[in-house]
């Protein structure tokens, strides 16, 4: 008869998803990520797409999190179109002010993060709806979600957004924008 010693050795990874327009920006989020537990995380457009994945993952994810999602189904189709009509009549400058409402109210650079999107990601951003059933059936699996927001955000309805995502854990930073940062 064989035995095999099998030790304890802790699996953990975090997968990143990142927010609209941007790369490498995971590095202003350090202090919500964990690396104990498999983990999946996304910031604003980011969240969206790590919503998705865990959602129809056949993987074992203990716990997702969701920085700023983009919660854009509470705007009006109007809204929907006229940040559609910006970005066409000039993406650089639409982004440029975009990334200064993501940072607000914290004067912090996002220049090296900067990777200009596309319109397709723009609209896909703005059009996702989130469904309480899907996450209803994570949350079933045993994935926990944890949700932050920033009270001052102007990217999104932070105050709707808290009350959309009630089944989940729910962190509402005052003081903070859509970087979840604050004043420095």
């Amino acid at each position: 008869m064989k035995i095999s010693h099998m030790m304890n050795a802790k699996r953990f990874y975090v997968k990143y998803f990142n927010g609209f327009s941007l790369e490498k920006e995971e590095t202003f989020f350090t202090e919500y990520m964990t690396t104990d537990v498999t983990a999946i995380v996304g910031f604003s457009y980011g969240a969206q797409k790590a919503f998705e994945y865990v959602y129809t993952s056949k993987e074992r994810i203990d716990t997702l999190i969701l920085l700023s999602p983009a919660f854009f189904q509470t705007e009006k189709t109007s809204f929907i179109r006229s940040q559609l009509r910006y970005f066409e009549a000039g993406r650089e400058a639409y982004v440029k002010q975009f990334l200064l409402n993501v940072t607000y109210p914290s004067t912090i650079d996002l220049s090296p993060h900067v990777k200009v999107g596309e319109k397709k990601e723009l609209e896909a951003l703005l059009t996702y709806t989130w469904d309480r059933s899907k996450i209803q059936a994570v949350l079933d699996r045993g994935t926990t979600i944890e949700v932050f927001l920033g009270k001052e955000d102007k990217i999104i309805d932070s105050a709707k957004a808290l009350e959309f995502f009630s089944l989940t854990t729910t962190y509402f930073i005052k003081n903070a924008g859509h970087l979840l940062q604050g004043k420095l």
